[in-house]
């Protein structure tokens, strides 16, 4: 998400240095840019006009600090306002009421409302410690019940039954009846979708809301619709009382002009960003964090709660045991943490949320994407484990079975040993050195993915 608008971004802030005061001539040509970068990345036309109109009056005869160069001084101005019009800070959910909490989520068909549901029930079961039950009430789409009651059993929530044949009011008031008489403390309401914003449509959802009265009302928007989302998200708030939006499909929006025009245009906040398929991809949405990404900065605490929750701490200490002991790294270690790195959302995510990738050469940004840490593991789940335990025994004859097992050329296997040598080597030194020798050798592991094209093309 943001890569484009990074990309300009960081290329057009690099120019503006070496003034010692902002004044209107010297950062004309930057904020033509940074317009230019919004509008490439869809971004709605009068959130641009006054996110750079906002940029001006707050950069023009600002002195520079003797700690910051001119250009910082305007990052950090582009900073705050990206951040203003996104929203201060992270809005959670407001679910201080008689339990049950009813939430009621809203959206087009093939936004995501479903899944989202789901994700969000995972969320507030593990995260909260809510007793969560789901409702369908989509009438329309008996495939849709189905995929909720399916979804719920995957992320371990109570599913409450529904048909084609119930009224969607009928179903609801069933369902909270329930959830007080069993002590839920949130329900979670998936409503039908359309393809297009119709008035029936709006009608039902209407009498729903009102009958309901749910705390929360959440609309669930397709990322990658652009400014198509922040419009379709304006219908939906000018018919009922949102209280937040969802973004889903992040992680395939290379632009990130939805989440830039949501808050704006309806006023209502992103409460909550979809980042994937799996039923743990959904992240509170945190506006300073997201600032700081577009601007290339990266994201370091949303890094570091990734780990706190994916990382199996008792694997992580069992290495790190094993290193105390200078017993070596194998390549099972290595498979593992391929898995765990899977976890967090993979390479890819992992770089998107670490300082200065932006910096890296588009080559090697290439080169260094998933597709390459998948053929790394099932080169590895194609060896026994004494080949894995010692590399070193792996010839050819060796090479061409676990080659053929991997569906991968025998250079491909060569590629990979070679690389995880290099691993080792980096591994050795950090026990000698410790995380210092691990950062010092950081830069040189991410140009040497440089050499490791054809992992992936």
């Amino acid at each position: 998400m943001f890569d484009n608008l990074t990309d300009r971004l960081s290329r057009t802030l690099k120019n503006i240095s070496g003034k010692g005061r902002l004044t209107e001539d010297n950062i004309k040509e930057t904020l033509r840019e940074v317009r230019m970068a919004l509008l490439e990345a869809d971004v709605a036309l009068p959130v641009v006009r006054d996110f750079v109109k906002r940029v001006k009056e707050g950069a023009v005869g600002v002195e520079v600090s003797k700690s910051l160069t001119p250009g910082q001084e305007f990052i950090k101005i582009v900073q705050a306002e990206l951040e203003a019009v996104m929203g201060d800070s992270n809005e959670a959910l407001n679910l201080a009421c008689q339990p049950p909490a009813v939430i009621l989520m809203a959206g087009l068909q093939g936004a995501g409302k479903t899944t989202s549901t789901g994700k969000l029930a995972k969320l507030l079961k593990e995260r909260d410690k809510k007793k969560v039950l789901v409702v369908s009430a989509d009438v329309y789409r008996p495939a849709a019940i189905k995929q909720l009651e399916t979804l719920a059993a995957d992320v371990d929530v109570d599913f409450f039954p529904s048909s084609a044949d119930q009224k969607p009011i009928d179903i609801v008031d069933a369902a909270i009846s329930h959830a007080k008489l069993k002590f839920f403390d949130v329900v979670i309401v998936d409503t039908a979708g359309r393809l297009a914003v119709d008035t029936e449509m709006m009608d039902e959802i209407k009498q729903l809301h009102a009958h309901v009265n749910p705390i929360e009302t959440l609309f669930v928007v397709d990322a990658m619709t652009g400014q198509d989302a922040a419009n379709t998200a304006k219908a939906f708030g000018d018919a009922l009382p949102l209280t937040g939006v969802i973004l889903t499909k992040v992680d395939g929006d290379a632009r990130g002009g939805a989440a830039l025009s949501v808050r704006h245009i309806t006023g209502k906040p992103v409460k909550f960003l979809g980042v994937g398929e799996k039923t743990d991809a959904l992240e509170p949405f945190h506006p300073e964090r997201i600032a700081s990404r577009i601007l290339g900065m990266g994201d370091v605490l949303s890094l570091i709660e990734d780990l706190e929750k994916n990382v199996d701490k008792e694997k992580a200490e069992k290495l790190a045991k094993k290193f105390k002991e200078k017993k070596g790294f194998d390549l099972e270690d290595f498979r593992e943490q391929l898995g765990q790195m899977k976890n967090m959302g993979g390479m890819m995510g992992m770089m998107d949320k670490l300082p200065g990738m932006s910096q890296l050469p588009s080559d090697v940004k290439d080169k260094v994407d998933d597709k390459m840490f998948n053929q790394m593991e099932a080169i590895i789940n194609s060896m026994t484990m004494k080949e894995r335990q010692r590399p070193e025994i792996i010839k050819g004859s060796r090479k061409k079975r676990i080659a053929a097992g991997s569906g991968v050329q025998v250079q491909d296997v060569n590629r990979m040993l070679k690389q995880f040598t290099q691993m080792q080597k980096m591994m050795k030194k950090m026990q000698k050195g410790g995380m210092k020798g691990m950062m010092r050798n950081m830069q040189g592991m991410m140009g040497g993915m440089g050499g490791m094209g054809g992992f992936g093309r």
